[in-house]
């Protein structure tokens, strides 16, 4: 049965209302706790006993923080490292461009740097050495270290890892493993083949902090002390976690949440300096990290220098962050305009192709490699299909992918370089790279769009809403919603909770910007809300609404805190609507 009736919303959505075994939990859960409905509804989706509510709401790392030895060559990536450090041997760390590699190379830095050691840091240009360890990178850097750590790459790695000959290896990974690993003294990664899975949900930097915890327990059983505070450094793992994407689950939570506490410290340099450049006025939260911090530190490694957000990430001089900050801001506007520009030829690509199709993909001629995965998400969004997005230089088109949930595209993409079909190819379920030949470009997408098929994209139309209960405004409070916050933090794999707020008229409607809605809405009485609908005018919603002419609406979205003028209220983030 629909959730108040709506069967086609505005956006063309079914919404659809906890079952009744979730209904029956969370009245169960109310009566035994005295907590508030709506907190109850979080709680009971999560599968959340009454008895461990409390325990729930307060999450603590040192309960949920899995034992680092669970996963395979920890021990062993542990010692050698320690070895390092105890011997002052020279180390250079080789990371991703993007925040989980920006962040997993700042850890391992800021944590030497406190030991009284420096390292190396290497990160590719993506545009001229593309994603991972390559040769002569590697090579060059074997020359010069004795240790080569390689951070959210490498697992996939075997000539360039074979190509750092005198210098020990060690990988901390998350990306999906091959059959066989590199030849090295470490391949830590939880997405290993051999790995039980249960683990699979750190990203880079969840994984290296948990080799530094190791490192913490070596060294004591040495009587070598504990080190640096492990603790401070959480507010790097928590914006690895939620940039990545990585699902906030189990140790996640904890990890998130403790790191948000961190940074409201101000204590990181880099840190506080994004957040200024930013505008970022409030205390931090999933959304700042996801939306305003992320982006930046990702600029540099999509359009500028590549390992700009990772140095700023690491720094410790306040005027050095300064002016990183600055540049990360800059480029990430430039990047704006880029995408933009790529987002609309793109659609347009994808739409003559048709957007029916298990795949929906685009591929153009010097599209910056820096921005396609961005659109591929757009494109995703869009057509609630996985989208990939090749931008095309001499004879091979280097792209990016991104997949909806229940399509595991990382594995397809992998499927077709295994069979040579792709130059290369690989990621996670969610979101993966390719390498393709100019002249495969149709006949790889066919294979890959096939492959994609048989798991059964294309075939799953638009998602149905799903809504967690239903509020009146006037019960939709700052007190409420700190509440609900107490499940978060929210993000993939823990969404945040969807209310419905139902027959309400528009008092107020503007549309801002290009494609956003402002509103104020009202049920006649004495209750009220203000919304805000980002990407409102994408769809027919937009128009409607803002010519509502009196009509009422069903209404459904996510409660936040808007802080204006230091006076906070409640806000509705508009995602969804129906007629009354």
């Amino acid at each position: 049965m629909s959730f108040l009736g709506v069967e086609t919303s505005l956006t063309g959505r079914k919404w659809v209302g906890p079952g009744i075994d979730q209904a029956r939990a969370s009245e169960h859960m109310a009566q035994e706790t005295g907590l508030p409905a709506a907190v109850c509804n979080v709680l009971a989706r999560r599968g959340v006993p009454p008895h461990e509510a409390s325990g729930f709401l307060s999450p603590q790392l040192k309960d949920l923080l899995p034992d680092p030895r669970r996963m395979k060559d920890m021990e062993k990536a542990a010692a050698r490292f320690l070895q390092a450090v105890e011997h002052g041997e020279r180390i250079a760390v080789f990371a991703d461009y993007d925040v989980d590699g920006g962040s997993s190379a700042a850890l391992l830095l800021v944590y030497l740097r406190e030991m009284g050691q420096q390292a190396t840091l290497y990160i590719p240009d993506r545009i001229d050495e593309g994603y991972g360890p390559n040769e002569p990178a590697m090579a060059g850097l074997a020359r010069d270290h004795d240790l080569i750590v390689c951070v959210d790459c490498g697992t996939l790695s075997h000539g360039p890892i074979a190509a750092a000959r005198g210098a020990d290896v060690v990988v901390l990974d998350h990306h999906l493993g091959g059959e066989t690993l590199p030849d090295c003294v470490a391949v830590v990664n939880p997405n290993r083949q051999d790995e039980e899975g249960d683990l699979g949900y750190f990203c880079a930097a969840g994984v290296v902090f948990l080799m530094l915890v190791e490192v913490r327990r070596q060294a004591r059983e040495k009587g070598l002390g504990n080190g640096p505070d492990l603790m401070a450094l959480l507010d790097l793992v928590a914006l690895a976690t939620v940039a990545d994407v990585a699902p906030l689950i189990d140790a996640n939570r904890a990890l998130v949440r403790q790191g948000l506490k961190v940074m409201a410290r101000r204590q990181r340099a880099g840190l506080v300096a994004l957040a200024d450049v930013s505008r970022m006025e409030s205390t931090p939260s999933t959304y700042h990290l996801g939306f305003l911090l992320g982006p930046r530190v990702n600029a540099g490694g999509r359009i500028g220098k590549a390992d700009l957000g990772a140095r700023l990430l690491a720094t410790d001089n306040p005027h050095e962050a300064a002016a990183m900050a600055e540049r990360l801001d800059q480029l990430n506007t430039e990047r704006r305009d880029i995408e933009n520009a790529v987002r609309a030829a793109a659609l347009q690509q994808a739409e003559e192709r048709g957007l029916d199709a298990p795949l929906v993909w685009a591929a153009g001629e010097g599209w910056h490699p820096g921005v396609v995965g961005i659109v591929a998400s757009r494109l995703k969004e869009a057509t609630g299909r996985p989208a990939v997005v090749i931008g095309l230089d001499g004879n091979e088109g280097k792209g990016s992918g991104r997949s909806v949930t229940g399509i595991d595209l990382g594995a397809c993409i992998q499927r077709c370089a295994s069979e040579g079909i792709l130059l290369k190819g690989g990621g996670h379920k969610m979101a993966a790279g390719l390498t393709v030949a100019r002249d495969q470009l149709e006949p790889a997408m066919a294979r890959l769009s096939e492959l994609l098929a048989k798991q059964g994209a294309g075939s799953l139309g638009p998602a149905d809403l799903k809504v967690d209960g239903m509020l009146m405004p006037g019960a939709a409070t700052v007190e409420l919603i700190n509440q609900i916050e107490q499940a978060g933090p929210f993000g993939a794999g823990a969404a945040a909770p969807r209310y419905g707020f139902p027959d309400l008229a528009v008092r107020f409607a503007k549309r801002v910007g290009d494609s956003h809605l402002k509103l104020s809405l009202t049920d006649g009485l004495s209750g009220g809300i203000d919304a805000i609908c980002f990407g409102a005018f994408d769809t027919p919603m937009g128009q409607r609404l803002l010519d509502h002419g009196g009509a009422r609406f069903h209404f459904a979205g996510r409660l936040e805190i808007n802080t204006w003028g230091g006076r906070q209220s409640a806000q509705l983030r508009l995602e969804d609507a129906a007629e009354a």
